[in-house]
């Protein structure tokens, strides 16, 4: 059994090859029976024609006359045939070899240049009666010599034939063979790239400098390492991430106990407070990881409800109104259509408040925070903006990523907000788009079905 992808291409194009090369062989060979039919035709023609003159000699005379035979016998031999003309009794009154033998000595000569020649004996007569007024008054014995150009034509069509063999065929062949490592090279080059990935090589990447699909493929191959390298480079900090932000609230802990324990520490409120608020940080970032669960497996869960977003944002913005202000952050809301969405409230608020979170974080002193909402087409827009400082290009790809944190993050982030918020878009059936600009702010939007 072939397996090498090559070897098949190499197979399949050499098959092509031989078809093709089988289809001029049947090609040659209908030539040669129709150019064969064609000349076995105009021989019968030549035939019927010496017939014809024979019966009209002797219709004009009554009778066989030797110089009518002669003149017909010689007629036919110029066309290649050799004569015998026999009378109703079967007498031979003419054949060819009496017919020149009564020329002149010249003349012969030429004549036996152009009549047929060969051994006599082993020649195959073909019989042709002759009929006058109804009656058979002879009969004629022919053998018609294959033409000249009949043999010609049969050798360079074979000629012909073995050149597009040889020359074409092996053009062919080789051909195939280049364009089979041609066509197989990349596909090679992708294994042995995807064979180093599945080692652990995550930057190995292939260079196939091609506009076509192989061209395309290669590009997104590329483009999945590339992902596969970022998530594992997520992983990897993900991993010092949360080692550091559990080391720091469990080493204050211990700290406090022992200290507590050893009697160096008073174990009064204050000193109770400070351990209830760092189990508060460690029990912050455990949730945080069981929401994004959560939120990866709420399509399973949703209850769904119509809402009239107009409404819904609004207990929303005045719930957070003080907030904002407390920052001296200016919080509105623009919803002038009643946009109706199914869609589950806890989830739905879940992805508001975190993007309202984010421009909180994202937006100094004096700046702007806005909410819309909006139709567009056969979908609901919600639009949260701010006037902050925006997210790098650089970033913008990879920041729904699990625990991508752009820029330096505060003390305490995980990352994962946005990743909720396009878990639980897309959990509705929506999508999640942002537009940004360093030092001018961003702009998120969440389209729902209505």
């Amino acid at each position: 059994m072939i397996r090498s992808l090559s070897a098949k291409f190499l197979l399949l194009l050499v098959s092509v090859v031989a078809v093709g090369l089988s289809g001029t062989f049947l090609l040659r060979e209908l030539m040669v029976q129709d150019f064969r039919g064609y000349l076995e035709g105009e021989m019968l023609d030549r035939v019927s024609w010496v017939v014809a003159s024979l019966e009209s000699s002797r219709a004009r005379a009554g009778l066989w006359r030797r110089e009518d035979l002669v003149r017909g016998t010689v007629w036919a031999a110029m066309m290649g045939m050799d004569l015998k003309v026999y009378d109703e009794r079967g007498a031979l009154l003419m054949d060819t070899g009496e017919a020149l033998e009564s020329l002149p000595p010249l003349v012969k000569k030429r004549m036996r240049a152009v009549a047929a020649g060969g051994e006599r004996a082993q020649r195959e007569y073909v019989p042709a009666p002759l009929f006058l007024g109804g009656k058979q008054i002879g009969r004629l014995e022919a053998w018609v010599a294959a033409p000249r150009r009949e043999a010609l034509f049969v050798r360079r069509s074979n000629k012909f034939l073995l050149v597009s063999v040889v020359a074409l065929g092996g053009v062919a062949v080789v051909l195939s063979i280049v364009f089979s490592r041609m066509l197989t090279r990349p596909i090679k080059e992708l294994t042995a790239a995807a064979s180093r990935i599945s080692e652990g090589d995550l930057e190995s990447r292939v260079h196939i400098p091609r506009s076509d699909e192989l061209g395309t493929l290669s590009e997104t191959f590329n483009a999945m390492a590339q992902n596969l390298l970022t998530q594992e480079r997520l992983k990897r900090r993900l991993t010092a991430d949360i080692a550091h932000e559990l080391r720091t609230p469990l080493s204050a802990v211990r700290g406090e106990l022992e200290g507590m324990i050893d009697g160096l520490i008073p174990t009064d409120r204050k000193t109770l407070e400070s351990l209830h608020a760092e189990i508060g940080r460690l029990r912050s970032i455990l949730e945080g990881i069981e929401d994004l669960s959560q939120a990866e497996a709420s399509s399973l869960a949703l209850r769904k409800e119509d809402l009239t977003l107009s409404h819904f944002l609004r207990n929303i913005v005045d719930r957070y109104q003080g907030v904002f202000e407390d920052k001296g952050i200016a919080l509105s809301l623009e919803a002038p259509e009643e946009a109706v969405v199914a869609a589950d409230p806890d989830k739905l608020s879940q992805v508001v408040i975190n993007l309202l979170s984010n421009a909180l974080k994202a937006t100094a002193p004096g700046g702007k925070v806005a909410v819309r909402a909006s139709r567009r087409g056969k979908e609901a827009l919600i639009e949260v903006s701010d006037t902050g400082r925006g997210i790098e290009e650089k970033d913008l790809p990879f920041i729904f990523e699990r625990f991508y944190r752009p820029g330096h993050p505060g003390r305490g982030s995980l990352g994962i907000g946005l990743t909720i918020v396009k878990e639980l878009v897309q959990a509705h059936g929506g999508r999640v788009e942002v537009t940004s600009r360093p030092g001018k702010g961003s702009v998120f939007s969440v389209f729902l079905p209505l």
